[in-house]
């Protein structure tokens, strides 16, 4: 796992946590998190989808269990920082960045094309 500037994965540590970029699917049939993908702009973000609809904050709500299921966090340390009406999302989990990280480490080798 590279923390270099550049090295394209789509969290950063910070002091208390990490800030992770999603690009997230609603209605996507189940929820999973599919590896990572290569936005346009030539960010990078975890790839997640969940099967509710984005209406009412519905969607956002449930990836951020999700996110907490992954980071190995209580949902309730999970916040959305930006992005709440769009597919691309930034959210903060809280909690010691090395353990998050390594646990998100995991979807580096998932299969992120499509």
């Amino acid at each position: 796992m590279s923390d270099a500037p550049g090295s394209a994965l789509p969290w950063t540590l910070a002091a208390d946590g990490v800030v992770v970029t999603v690009r997230a699917t609603p209605r996507g049939g189940r929820d999973a998190i599919d590896g990572i993908v290569a936005l346009g702009d030539g960010r990078s973000a975890l790839k997640a989808r969940v099967s509710v609809a984005a209406e009412d904050g519905k969607a956002n709500a449930a990836l951020a269990k999700l996110l907490a299921k992954a980071a190995g966090i209580a949902p309730s340390r999970v916040e959305l920082l930006s992005g709440a009406t769009g597919r691309t999302k930034s959210f903060r989990l809280s909690g010691d960045p090395q353990d998050i990280a390594a646990r998100l480490a995991g979807f580096e080798d998932s299969d992120a094309h499509g």
